[in-house]
């Protein structure tokens, strides 16, 4: 079993910042990818941004230049850093990871999703 849980969010204003940290615990043997997905209210899930285990990250093209991405691989931990928020980042955030369990089985795993709201 592989467990993923979330911090930080909450609200912030237009223009303002906010981050969010994901930990993974668990049998892992390893984790290819770790990134952020988000749902707003009504709409489905999205892609956010994505890091691999080397470092290299993509990111959808809304929050480019703005979101940075980036993981602590010793700690199984991944970040977000929001930036020149706008009220259009209001969502739900999961963190996602997908690697190899020390039992040499493949998972992808979900958190529990934590609020970000941006508002004046």
């Amino acid at each position: 079993q592989v467990q993923l849980v979330e911090s930080g969010g909450g609200l912030a204003q237009p223009g303002g910042s906010l981050s969010l940290s994901c930990a993974a615990s668990g049998a892992i043997f390893s984790i290819d990818y770790m990134g952020w997905y988000r749902q707003p209210a009504g709409k489905e899930r999205e892609l956010v941004a994505r890091i691999t285990d080397g470092g290299t990250t993509n990111y959808a093209d809304s929050v480019k230049g703005r979101f940075t991405i980036s993981r602590d691989n010793a700690k199984r931990t991944v970040y977000l850093q929001m930036s020149s928020l706008k009220p259009d980042d209001t969502a739900v955030y999961y963190c996602n990871a997908l690697g190899e369990t020390t039992t040499s089985n493949y998972f992808t795993s979900w958190g529990q999703g934590i609020q970000v709201t941006v508002s004046s």
